[in-house]
Formats: C-alpha cells, structure tokens, sequence
C-alpha cells in the first residue's frame, strides 16, 4: 500500500464512522456478529488473555472479546473518528485506545497474549512490516487472529457473492454512507486481497510457528490464526 493509499483509508473511516456500524450490520445481515463470535471461539480467548485489537475501528470485536471474560483490552486503529465511536459505545475503553498503525506499535516486547484484527489486515501499509510488530508484542505462544473477507471457491456463490459486492452493496454504502468512494473501496480491496496476499506465507516469513485457517459461510469470510 502506498502512502497516498494509506492517506485514502484514513480519509474513508474517518467520513463514514458515523454509519459504520450500521452498515456493517445491515450490509452482512448480522453475519458479522457470528464471525467475530466465531473467531474468538476458535481461538480459545478468556479471562487470561490480554488482547490488542487492531485495526479496532468501532470496537465491535474487542467488546464481544469483553463479553468472553477478557479484561485487559487494548483497542488501535488509525481512524480518530472510529476510535472516538468506540469510545462513546464503551465506557471502560478509556485510557484504552490509541491511534497507530500497525507497522510500528507503540508497545513493549511481549505485552499480550492475543492479537485481533477482523477485516483491517487488507488496509494495512505493509503487512509483512506489521506481522513483524505482532510478533514482537506477543508473549511467548502468543496468537494472532485475523478475521477477513475472501472470495469463495464455488463457482455459483461466487458469482452471487461478487454481483452483491459490486453492484448492491456499494449503491447501498452511497445511499446511506454518503461516501462515493467507501463501499467502492471495499470489494476492490477485497479483490486485490484474494489475489494477491497470502497470509500463511507472511506469518511465516514473519518467525510465527504454525498458522490454522477457517473457512466461514461458504468460504465467504476465513479465520487465520498464526501461533508465535
């Protein structure tokens, strides 16, 4: 990602913080309340855990995480205007949210035992940079766990899959969002995603042990949890 692509998606969570949640929510159906359910699940967090959510935006994961018996909870994202929402939907996460990028985290060596990030992983600068950071603030058999968007394998939910993302949901994110380019953004970088970035291979290349995959509602969204 270039630093003018980097600029742009500050530019478009800032404009649309507002209705993001309500979009996120509207646009899955809820889905995405069962993914971050999922996620958590999968990877075994609790009352031990201390957990740095990046890529946090409104807070939704690291508030289901709080739900999870999870008490020390660090929220980051680049956005000022998602952090401020998460703050108002939230009173603990005072003191608790910082505005960074991934690349370079303002956190001691292994500080927490989990990392989270649902659907930011695609914006990052430079992924194999902050999958490099994650390592380093992670405890030792530390976990990341990135929830995102994938394009699925079967021919037919695929292209219903893509008609949706490139037709309906970006006339919908307009209409309510206000944004011309938000929901445009979106199925482009999820398509530049796919295609283009594999995780396993940059988890690896960034010392973590092993890595799992989860492959959820019909391949449309995958769970991908490297071990440190």
């Amino acid at each position: 990602m270039t630093l003018n692509k980097k600029n742009q998606v500050q530019r478009i969570f800032d404009s649309i913080s507002g209705r993001y949640d309500f979009l996120n929510h509207f646009l899955s159906a809820g889905i995405d309340i069962y993914w971050r359910r999922k996620a958590l699940r999968l990877t075994k967090i609790g009352s031990e855990s201390k957990l740095l959510d990046l890529a946090c935006g409104t807070g939704d994961f690291a508030l289901e995480a709080k739900k999870f018996g999870v008490k020390e909870i660090i929220g980051a994202d680049l956005s000022f205007n998602m952090l401020k929402v998460f703050h108002q939907k939230s009173e603990w996460s005072k003191g608790r949210i910082v505005q960074t990028i991934a690349e370079i985290l303002p956190f001691k060596s292994n500080s927490f035992t989990n990392i989270t990030v649902a659907f930011g992983v695609r914006n990052f600068f430079d992924i194999q940079s902050a999958f490099i950071e994650f390592n380093r603030v992670l405890s030792d058999k530390g976990k990341v766990t990135v929830l995102e968007f994938r394009l699925p394998e079967n021919g037919i939910i695929k292209s219903l899959y893509l008609f949706y993302f490139h037709k309906i949901l970006p006339a919908i994110g307009r209409l309510i969002s206000k944004d011309n380019e938000a929901y445009t953004y979106l199925p482009e970088s999820v398509n530049d995603f796919d295609k283009n970035i594999n995780l396993v291979d940059l988890f690896k290349k960034a010392s973590f042990t092993k890595v799992e995959k989860y492959s959820l509602t019909f391949g449309v969204c995958q769970v991908t949890i490297a071990y440190k």
